[in-house]
């Protein structure tokens, strides 16, 4: 399938909420937890697949501000396994020109975890064949509050005006100031809802929903989602008539 994927027309920045690890342990008779090990395997799938696409960002849902409320044990596993993961996938971030990059409340995150991500992030900053987005903590209705907050705090100190706020303003004071907007949302497990992910930066993304729960998305599955996005005209506001003057 990598063959029939237009090199030319690659999404730039794809996003995944990857959903469906405690379904797919469920189904087994599995503690979730299991679900969360074998969906890091597609993670590390996913990464290395979009790296040999040429695919320059790539944001991966982690874990959402709601997820906080999920059961303790299963909230500590996560942050366990987060911790693994990073460690174990470092030395293949660096040597494959990864740049990793946080974003959402880390600062609610476990000190431990924090500092894991912080060096990681500081030994990667100069990398650029491909920038990794985790969402962790993550809400997209906080990180545009934050933004409204910080925008309104300059407007008061007099920094700017009200009339200096567009679109431009909106995005350099987002979580994600230093990335493009998603041109392919995909979501896994067969449900059809953004669930509070991207907001702002998925105004104009494709969307594409698929039924496999995330420990079963491979390779081919990610080749599928971005063969359907290069077979949809991208408009952007305009009729098909403008796009081919």
């Amino acid at each position: 399938m990598k063959e029939t994927i237009q090199k030319d027309n690659l999404p730039q920045h794809v996003a995944i909420i990857m959903d469906g690890n405690g379904r797919w342990a469920k189904k087994r008779g599995l503690y979730r937890v299991a679900g969360h090990e074998k969906g890091a395997e597609s993670v590390r799938e996913c990464v290395e697949s979009c790296g040999n696409l040429g695919v320059k960002n790539l944001t991966l849902f982690a874990f959402s501000t709601e997820n906080w409320k999920r059961p303790k044990l299963e909230v500590e596993t996560l942050m366990r396994l987060l911790i693994r993961s990073i460690r174990k996938e470092f030395t293949e971030f660096h040597k494959n020109g990864i740049r990793l990059n946080c974003v959402g409340n880390i600062e609610s995150l476990p000190k431990k975890v924090q500092k894991e991500l912080s060096e990681v992030i500081e030994k990667t900053k100069d990398n650029n064949n491909m920038t990794l987005t985790i969402a962790l903590s993550y809400g997209s209705r906080e990180e545009i509050k934050c933004m409204v907050q910080r925008i309104s705090q300059k407007v008061v100190d007099k920094e700017i005006g009200v009339e200096d706020i567009n679109d431009q303003l909106i995005q350099e004071h987002l979580y994600t100031f230093d990335l493009p907007d998603v041109d392919l949302l995909i979501r896994t497990s067969g449900e059809k809802r953004i669930s509070n992910f991207l907001l702002w930066q998925i105004a104009y993304a494709e969307l594409y929903f698929c039924d496999v729960l995330w420990p079963d998305f491979k390779t081919e599955h990610l080749y599928e989602a971005i063969e359907s996005y290069q077979k949809r005209e991208r408009r952007f506001g305009k009729t098909s008539e403008q796009l081919t003057k």
